[in-house]
C-alpha cells in the first residue's frame, strides 16, 4: 500500500511556520464577513491561489495543511468543512459538499500516534457530498457521484454511483446520460 508518512516530532522549522500561519489564516477566515473582498482575498490566500474560478468555502472551517488543497472551477464547499490535508486533497471542477463534510487525507499510526499516515483524497467533477459526510485517506469520489448525509466513506465510489451509510455502500448508479 503507498502512502507518505509523515513523523510529526520531526517537522521542519518551515513546515513549522506554515502551520503556525495557516492557523491564523483560518481564524482570520473564520472572522471576516463572508461574501465580501476581505473575504475571498483571505480565502485566496489560505488555499495558495489553489482556488478555482467561481468556487466558494463557507466559514467556518477547520483543518491543515491547506496548502495541499487543489479546488477546481465552480465549487461549493458549506460551513464547518473540516479539511485533514496532509495526503494531499483535489476536489474538480462542479463539487458540492453540504454543511460538515469532513475530508481525511491523514490518519495516526495504530502504534506511534505522532505517525502520520497520508493517503490522497480525490473528488472528481459533479460530485456531490452530503451533510455530515466523512471521506476517509485514499478515497476517490468519481464524476457526478453521491455521498449520502452522515456516511462514512472508507472505499472508492464510482462515477455516477451513489453511496450512503456507515461504512458507505453503494446503493444505486445514475443514469450518466442525464448529465
Amino acid at each position: 500500500m503507498d502512502f507518505e508518512r509523515v513523523d510529526m516530532r520531526e517537522m521542519s522549522l518551515e513546515d513549522q511556520k506554515t502551520g503556525a500561519k495557516q492557523a491564523q489564516l483560518v481564524f482570520k477566515l473564520n472572522h471576516t464577513m463572508p461574501m465580501t473582498d476581505e473575504y475571498n482575498e483571505v480565502l485566496k490566500e489560505l488555499f495558495c491561489e489553489n482556488l478555482g474560478e467561481d468556487s466558494m468555502v463557507m466559514a467556518p472551517i477547520a483543518g491543515a495543511a491547506f496548502d495541499h488543497i487543489k479546488i477546481g472551477k465552480n465549487v461549493f464547499i458549506n460551513s464547518n468543512s473540516l479539511l485533514m490535508a496532509r495526503g494531499g486533497i483535489t476536489v474538480e471542477d462542479d463539487v458540492m459538499m453540504a454543511a460538515n463534510v469532513q475530508l481525511l487525507s491523514n490518519n495516526h499510526d495504530e502504534y506511534d500516534r505522532q505517525v502520520l499516515t497520508c493517503k490522497p483524497i480525490h473528488i472528481k467533477k459533479g460530485a456531490w457530498i452530503g451533510a455530515g459526510a466523512s471521506i476517509l485517506p485514499g478515497v476517490t469520489i468519481g464524476k457526478y457521484a453521491i455521498v449520502g448525509a452522515g456516511a462514512i466513506v472508507t472505499k472508492d465510489v464510482g462515477d455516477y454511483e451513489v453511496a450512503v451509510g456507515v461504512p458507505a455502500k453503494v446503493v444505486k448508479t445514475l443514469d450518466k446520460d442525464k448529465f
